[in-house]
């Protein structure tokens, strides 16, 4: 027992993985930020739909779903492009655009290109509610975000996020680009 106890312990022969051909180690500073990454990026996104559920009774899903519906020509996207910028599943854009339905937020209409498919259309209403969700947001954005990125490149981290989001999906466009200034978002974009 003592044998197997040993092997475990840091600077055994058998806790000391070897390098495996090719495959170039981590930096200290690369770990540092794979091991942050999910544990911040988690926990800021469930900061944003606490503070959107507290004062708005909406999710960060609906804020998300709303917003792109408002920058789309005629307000109305196709379900499976809805859902493919919001980053969710068909299903779960169904079920998104459900729970707005209920509400008055967005109506279903089917796809004039297609008899089989469904188009999302963001109502007046919609439209006013998510208007009064975009200051919270960005608040939040800045309390939860921003303020911890003091002295970073942003437009650096942007362009990075943008070609791994591009690699990872193989469409070049897979971050839209800035909204008009005439939609609620932008609006609130400067320079």
């Amino acid at each position: 027992m003592l044998r197997l106890m040993a092997a475990g312990k840091a600077g055994s022969k058998r806790a000391r993985s070897t390098k495996v051909e090719g495959v170039t180690p981590l930096s200290a500073g690369e770990f540092k930020v794979i091991r942050a990454l999910h544990p911040g990026f988690v926990t800021m996104m469930r900061q944003l739909d606490i503070d959107l559920e507290r004062e708005h009774r909406m999710s960060h899903a609906e804020f998300v779903a709303l917003m792109f519906l408002s920058e789309a020509s005629d307000r109305t996207l196709g379900l499976s492009e809805l859902a493919r910028r919001c980053q969710q599943s068909l299903s779960a854009i169904s079920r998104t655009v459900g729970r707005m339905e209920a509400q008055g937020l967005v109506r279903r209409e089917q796809s004039s290109q297609d008899a089989r498919a469904y188009n999302a259309v963001l109502t007046d209403a919609g439209l006013a509610r998510l208007e009064q969700a975009v200051p919270t947001h960005l608040g939040s954005l800045r309390r939860h975000l921003f303020d911890h990125l003091d002295g970073v490149d942003l437009e650096a981290i942007g362009s990075a996020f943008e070609r791994i989001a591009a690699a990872a999906s193989g469409d070049p466009h897979a971050v839209p680009g800035q909204p008009s200034p005439d939609t609620p978002i932008g609006r609130y974009i400067r320079g």
